[in-house]
């Protein structure tokens, strides 16, 4: 009798995971979670990053969880000055979005691209404008037959699928236009890293990936990042390349209820 109910309990847990390959011990989408980045260039601050995850939300009959990514230069930085604000509404499978708004402040006001992801229909609908000059709204709608990612929820699905053992291609919407970004996480290796947030090594994942998109500052091409070896799998450092070449992002302050950097 103790063999029979070990058995259907191991079929129960294998018919799980085939139905969420990438769920397995990860708990990405945490309401309160808040991480902050320092961006850099040769040592120089070159602005920071907020990543937060908000509440549990309803878009269109489908349950989301929304987060944000402030991302802001620093004072004192020639030549250039940029402040956005990225919103998403992240299915609850973390694996695409249900709903997207990027808005950067500009001269004229704050400029936005809001994506509405219709995927009964088979939709993207794509408004871009500037709030305080409705008179400038351009509509697109192209057919799509895809699931979407977009410049705040990639970094959810990211470590939902980091141990998902798969070089994998997704489907990103980012600067009214559709592309994809390219990560391998069949070559994912554990290391420890320092930072200086953190006095002793941080237990991390290393994967490599690229952007096959141009976002906010020129971000673009290969990319590579390191996500915590745990559950929260919290992105601790990456390097990408932007304008002036190729920056660090390393987290600097983080609040995630029972969560600290694992040593």
């Amino acid at each position: 009798m103790k063999t029979l109910k070990f058995l259907c309990v191991a079929l129960c847990m294998t018919l799980v995971a085939a139905l969420h390959p990438f769920s397995t011990q990860a708990q990405v989408l945490e309401p309160g979670e808040q991480l902050e980045y320092r961006v850099s260039y040769i040592g120089i601050t070159l602005g920071y990053i907020k990543l937060s995850t908000e509440q549990a939300d309803v878009v269109r009959g489908n349950a989301v969880t929304k987060a944000k990514v402030y991302i802001d230069t620093a004072p004192g930085i020639p030549f250039v000055e940029f402040h956005s604000v990225f919103e998403s509404w992240i299915d609850n499978s973390v694996l695409f979005s249900q709903q997207f708004l990027a808005s950067t402040k500009s001269k004229e006001g704050w400029e936005y691209d809001r994506y509405d992801f219709l995927y009964p229909d088979n939709k993207i609908h794509i408004t871009s404008g500037i709030k305080e000059v409705k008179k400038n709204e351009v509509d697109i709608i192209t057919p799509s037959n895809k699931k979407w990612n977009d410049g705040c929820s990639l970094f959810y699905a990211a470590r939902q699928m980091l141990l998902s053992g798969r070089s994998v291609s997704i489907p990103t919407a980012i600067m009214s236009d559709t592309s994809r970004t390219l990560i391998d996480f069949k070559n994912i290796q554990k290391e420890s890293i320092e930072i200086d947030a953190v006095k002793l090594p941080v237990k991390t994942i290393f994967f490599k990936g690229e952007a096959k998109w141009k976002g906010i500052y020129g971000l673009e091409g290969n990319f590579e990042g390191w996500f915590s070896d745990d559950n929260a799998r919290i992105p601790i450092k990456a390097k990408m390349k932007v304008l002036v070449g190729k920056v660090n992002i390393e987290l600097t302050k983080w609040t995630r209820k029972g969560w600290n950097p694992p040593q």
